[in-house]
């Protein structure tokens, strides 16, 4: 599976380390930075990953900061994709299961790196179950600014 990856300077270490891990599982990975742990803008590495997964050049993405929140923001205003922020194997799991989440989030600071492994592991060996689930993801992609209700 080609994976695209991405990460500002808070997720940079586990970035190279799920990078490492992605490749001996056989998975080609595509690294859109940050290249180092010096500060940077993380909006400026998040969306051009969350791109390669919407346009198709990768089939699923990761992206990591210091909590992994600003990351699923920035990835999920990109049309056409589905990023769970995980903090568990269960986040993972549901990700998959049930919003078929086409990239992951994680928070470097919130997590060993054995757990971010396991959640990885868990993200890319769990199929999406579909039907209910798959009306809910379609109802999801209806909605546009323009349709949103507001109070």
């Amino acid at each position: 599976m080609k994976i695209a990856i991405g990460s500002d300077h808070a997720g940079f270490q586990y970035k190279e380390q799920i990078k490492d891990f992605l490749k001996q599982l056989g998975h080609e990975v595509r690294d859109f930075g940050t290249n180092s742990d010096a500060s940077v803008d993380y909006p400026l590495f998040i969306r051009p990953t969350a791109l390669a997964v919407a346009d198709g050049e990768c089939e699923r993405g990761i992206v990591l900061g210091g909590s992994g929140n600003g990351e699923a923001i920035v990835a999920n205003r990109v049309k056409g994709v589905r990023c769970a922020l995980c903090w568990n194997v269960e986040s993972a799991r549901l990700g998959r299961q049930h919003n078929n989440a086409n990239m992951i989030s994680i928070g470097q600071r919130m997590m060993t790196i054995e757990t971010a492994f396991q959640i990885v592991q868990t993200w890319l060996d769990t199929p999406f179950e579909g039907g209910r689930h798959q009306r809910r993801i379609e109802e999801i992609d209806q909605a546009t600014p323009e349709g949103c209700a507001r109070s």
